[in-house]
């Protein structure tokens, strides 16, 4: 990392977040906390200049070729002043037609282009590939319920990548083979993780300081003349990749396929790498139901299958909570009582909120195999292979986390 790098990387760890946090604290005490127009001006402008002066050194510097690593870790700095100064309102899309922040654009499309990756920040500069510098890892405050989110964000992903990786490597073994319970037991372990992470979140996060303190820094921003869309959580592969190993989800549904490609640049390359691989793939499902057909399964299949419905089942729940808790607790709920004015800038995505709850439904349905004829839903494959069992005919192997209560906040207590 050159020294340049160096310099800024502290200005980060250290004066952009005292600023932002401050500045959070003075929008927090607002009667209209989404009003930005009224507090801050002065320290909004030190946080544009004292990032610039920095920026811009290192746009002068150029690609110093230090490997991919350091410039990644550039590229997630310059994203996080880009999304600091965006939420702050010193830049904002749909009133510009090129990014103002001439000097962070110039890098972070250098970087970008030449890494792989969009131009942006990304989850992965605050989760996977976010180094800790004396056990303070890179953040845009220091409010507690930025942290939580963050830790059990980071703990929820690394889960998720044990469940992929354990069901990557059923692949060449095929479903009835002995050794495949073993990595299918892995996969539901990992994905039971998953789902205790998001309690543990949900039970400790301020709805309030989340909605207004933390989700407003992964808005869309203008990088050159592009806009680009703002950091999701479930940009990295392994979530994908359980969903297509699985088969609960298939690449060649247009409206899911779709997704994979509008993610990609916002993965990591490897992440990249393995998702067009299980794209390629026979599904565990579709395995299991050939298999159905075959006179001798195999003294193993009958204990494997079984174990691929209640991976079906962890990962429906885990959807199941995503999508009941914190997109309807956390973001939905709260932007009922939003002024009309601030409504559109609401969602990360780019799209208006009910677009993109109903886009956050289908893919929920798809994941928890819901009776649904509209959509690619499994579940008349799954209520086969659990007749074949003899273990009920229900329609969906996700009725336990389809059925949670009506009101998320029910399961929190």
């Amino acid at each position: 990392m050159s020294a340049n790098a160096r310099n800024f990387d502290r200005w980060i760890r250290s004066s952009f977040i005292e600023i932002n946090t401050e500045l959070e604290e003075l929008y927090f005490a607002q009667e209209d906390r989404s009003d930005l127009s009224q507090a801050g001006h002065d320290l909004r402008q030190t946080l544009h200049d004292e990032g610039r002066a920095l920026i811009a050194q290192l746009h002068r510097e150029g690609n110093t070729d230090e490997g991919f690593e350091p410039a990644f870790e550039l590229l997630g700095n310059v994203g996080l002043y880009m999304g600091a100064c965006r939420r702050h309102e010193l830049t904002e899309p749909s009133r510009e037609t090129t990014s103002p922040l001439v000097e962070a654009s110039g890098l972070a499309m250098h970087i970008g282009a030449s890494l792989g990756v969009a131009p942006r920040f990304a989850t992965s500069h605050l989760s996977t590939h976010n180094m800790a510098v004396n056990g303070q890892y890179r953040s845009f405050t220091s409010l507690k319920d930025e942290f939580l989110f963050l830790d059990y964000n980071t703990r929820g992903i690394f889960a998720y990548k044990r469940a992929a990786d354990a069901l990557v490597r059923t692949v060449p073994l095929g479903i009835t083979h002995p050794v495949t319970g073993d990595l299918l037991k892995a996969a539901k372990d990992a994905l039971t993780d998953v789902a205790h992470f998001n309690e543990k979140l949900f039970a400790q996060l301020d709805t309030d300081r989340f909605f207004y303190s933390v989700r407003p820094y992964y808005k869309p921003y203008r990088v050159g003349r592009s806009e680009y869309r703002g950091a999701n959580a479930g940009d990295f592969a392994g979530i994908n990749e359980i969903d297509l190993l699985l088969g609960l989800c298939q690449a060649e549904d247009p409206s899911y396929s779709q997704l994979l490609v509008d993610k990609f640049l916002y993965m990591m390359p490897e992440d990249q790498a393995r998702l067009r691989d299980c794209m390629r793939r026979r599904s565990l499902l579709d395995q299991t139901l050939s298999a159905l057909d075959e006179s001798d399964r195999g003294r193993d299949f009958d204990y494997n299958a079984r174990l691929l419905l209640e991976v079906c089942e962890a990962h429906g729940k885990t959807a199941t909570q995503h999508h009941n808790q914190l997109v309807h607790r956390f973001i939905q709920r709260p932007s009922e009582s939003l002024p009309d004015q601030h409504l559109k800038h609401v969602t990360a995505s780019g799209p208006p909120l009910e677009v993109l709850m109903r886009a956050l439904e289908k893919l929920k349905d798809l994941r928890t195999a819901a009776p649904r004829d509209d959509i690619a839903s499994r579940y008349r494959d799954l209520a086969k292979i659990r007749r074949a069992l003899g273990i009920g005919d229900a329609d969906s192997v996700a009725v336990e986390a389809a059925a949670d209560p009506a009101d998320p906040e029910a399961t929190l207590s």
